[in-house]
């Protein structure tokens, strides 16, 4: 069994964060602690495990760290959409500015490597042209005046510094004067091309190379070079205003100054001979400028590569060509040609990149604002319904904007106070409800509780309500040693107001039944029956008349009530009664013979000045009065009313049971006669038999 104190420490360390409490951290604890003692100790002997255990604790912490942020960061909506503009955002502005960096340098470095080689080509190209010129003119000359003497074509060395031009012609070898050196030159390769970058002697030179044959003769051919040293003053020239240049070659082993001639050049294997810096010629020219501003970055060196020959061997090299620069060489260079066009370029461009800054800038605002209120909103809401779950629903949220959060914001403060309308009514309708409960207490002390039976008549009475309070009324009324009254009402509607006036109807009748002495009252009009002076029982007529007549002064003219009122003599056993307007109870008699109590007047309350005559039936042993609501006898089914023929066929089948049981026997057969449907009508049943 496991302690109870030590549950208890362990779950303290874990809220208070010491102890893991799930398997992934457990399993990052075990792996950190592992390759701790792993590195502190030193054991090399177990490379694989420690890197398996050092993965694996990378791992974990990963994952940990993750679900961390998603749990504690990612928690509120504000955090999820700075996350979610973050990738959608910022990641692709920050990729496609990465991107734009990229190919800026990649452009800066092809366009400023295309630049140089542009202008050391071009300067090839002039060079092949002046010589090609040269050539043309000499070999005119020969055809023209059929002797070979090139002395007397000079060139210019203010064109092309330092260019010397050498003519092979029949195994001759002249310079021309005007040039720059008179040093001995080899005959080109026989695969040379025109114009090529050479290397001879460890130097590098610009050569251009003309041919004109001058008759049939495959040995009369005029063969002109011209060479143009390619060293830093020239290539200064060459090149200008483009950062700092340095030329490398790069060249086979037997191409350094003295090595022996490869017997193989120009065999498909010289390509591939061993290359070698060694002693190859190097050359840096230019200078790299001060920045025109902090964004003049220096961009680091570009390379590009170069093809060369060596001039004795014929053997392909390459020039490896290396340019440091700035941005505002490329850019000058770039748009040279609009002169002074240039500055206003790059104030155009400077300001399309601050109207772009400030569009950028004014949709952030724009996106922060409308993050702020979506976010606002949901925080309002969560706040509100922290309200509501604390059962404050008075609170209400501050609607500031016209949107659709605001709408639900509106709809929420609907919502609450339908609901703290809501329980305002509950409660109000608890309160009726508990008072109904005490009215309906009070009411079921009206009804009789003690049972009026004589020797010779036993009576029960019963009344189910519609609702919590009754509108029927019944009451016996003991008003002698061997005389009983019994008394049945329906006061017109349902609910409190039926029940207060039910209340004052059976006060009257109390007040006006239950005394030791009646005083004699005048006969009634038109032949109704009376008690004679000095008769033991109320009259029954005079009772329901005075009844209408304080009804019809105290309530409303749309109230009023039926009742049938009798007072019984065991005596005589007679019961005399009478009816105002309500169902007539039915007798039924021992034989099986029944007949109504239908002697009586109108309804009480409705009209003032009525007269309620009296009728007297007597009761043999095992007759049965049955007097009753409408709430028995007009229920409703597909087969229609419930009926007075169904009430007495049951108390006749039932005659012999004891009236409780005859009761529920009536009200068990009207709510099967209802079904599922909601019962009406109050019910009430009272039963009195003859012994």
């Amino acid at each position: 069994m496991t302690n109870p104190t030590l549950q208890s420490v362990q779950s303290s360390l874990r809220r208070r964060g010491f102890v893991p409490g799930t398997r992934m951290a457990r399993l990052c604890v075990a792996t950190g602690l592992l390759s701790a003692a792993w590195t502190l100790i030193g054991v090399h002997g177990f490379t694989l495990s420690y890197s398996v255990v050092l993965f694996l604790f990378a791992a974990s912490l990963l994952i940990l760290a993750y679900r961390a942020f998603k749990k504690h960061f990612m928690w509120r909506l504000r955090n999820r959409l700075i996350v979610t503009y973050v990738f959608i955002g910022v990641i692709p502005l920050v990729l496609l500015a990465t991107m734009g960096v990229v190919a800026g340098f990649l452009f800066a470095g092809q366009f400023s490597t295309f630049v140089i080689t542009t202008d050391v080509n071009n300067e090839l190209r002039r060079l092949e042209s002046a010589n090609r010129a040269l050539t043309h003119q000499l070999a005119s000359a020969i055809r023209r005046e059929g002797n070979y003497n090139p002395q007397q074509f000079a060139i210019n060395s203010e064109v092309f510094s330092g260019r010397q031009v050498v003519v092979y012609y029949r195994g001759k070898v002249e310079t021309l004067p005007g040039s720059a050196t008179t040093d001995e030159l080899s005959p080109p390769p026989s695969k040379a091309p025109e114009t090529a970058i050479t290397v001879d002697n460890g130097d590098l030179y610009l050569r251009a190379i003309n041919r004109a044959r001058l008759s049939e003769d495959p040995g009369d051919e005029l063969v002109m070079v011209s060479s143009l040293p390619l060293n830093k003053a020239n290539m200064e020239t060459i090149v200008s205003n483009m950062g700092l240049i340095n030329l490398y070659s790069l060249l086979p082993a037997s191409a350094r100054p003295g090595a022996a001639p490869n017997s193989s050049a120009g065999s498909a294997d010289s390509t591939h001979t061993e290359w070698r810096n060694g002693d190859a010629p190097k050359i840096t020219c230019g200078t790299l400028p001060p920045p025109v501003s902090r964004m003049d970055l220096e961009f680091r060196p570009f390379a590009t590569m170069l093809n060369t020959i060596h001039w004795r061997t014929g053997e392909p090299g390459s020039l490896l060509l290396t340019v440091r620069t700035r941005p505002s060489l490329l850019y000058f260079r770039l748009f040279r040609t609009l002169g002074d066009m240039t500055n206003a370029i790059l104030i155009l461009l400077v300001v399309i990149g601050l109207i772009f800054a400030i569009i950028e800038i004014v949709a952030l605002i724009i996106g922060v604002r409308l993050t702020r209120t979506m976010t606002s909103s949901v925080a309002k809401l969560y706040d509100a319904t922290q309200h509501v779950n604390k059962g404050d629903f008075t609170h209400r949220i501050q609607v500031s904007t016209q949107d659709q959060l605001a709408s639900l914001e509106s709809s929420f403060n609907s919502m609450t106070e339908s609901i703290e309308k809501l329980i305002g009514e509950q409660k109000e309708k608890q309160r009726i409800e508990s008072e109904l409960y005490i009215a309906k207490e009070v009411q079921d002390l009206l009804f009789p509780r003690d049972a009026a039976d004589l020797d010779g008549l036993e009576l029960h009475g019963i009344c189910r309500p519609a609702r919590t309070v009754s509108g029927d009324y019944y009451d016996f009324l003991p008003v002698g040693p061997s005389s009983v009254g019994l008394a049945v009402g329906d006061i017109s509607g349902k609910g409190i107001s039926a029940a207060l006036m039910m209340a004052t109807v059976h006060a009257f009748v109390r007040a006006h039944t239950l005394v030791e002495k009646i005083p004699a009252l005048a006969a009634l009009d038109g032949g109704a029956v009376s008690a004679a002076e000095g008769e033991c029982c109320p009259a029954p007529g005079i009772v329901l008349a005075q009844l209408n007549q304080q009804l019809f002064r105290s309530t409303p003219a749309q109230k009023y009530a039926t009742m049938f009122l009798g007072f019984y003599d065991q005596q005589s056993r007679q019961l005399t009664y009478s009816n105002a307007g309500h169902l007539p109870p039915i007798v039924i008699c021992a034989d099986g013979s029944t007949h109504l109590l239908e002697v009586g007047g109108t309804v009480v309350g409705l009209f003032g000045d009525m007269v309620y005559p009296e009728g007297r039936v007597t009761l043999n042993p095992g007759d049965i009065v049955v007097a009753y609501s409408d709430g028995i006898t007009e229920p409703e089914n597909e087969f229609g009313d419930f009926g007075e023929e169904r009430l007495a066929q049951i108390v006749q089948e039932n005659r012999n049971l004891p009236l409780p049981r005859i009761s529920e026997a009536i009200l068990s057969a009207v709510t099967d006669w209802i079904g599922g449907e909601e019962q009406p009508d109050d019910m009430t049943v009272v039963l009195a038999r003859a012994r």
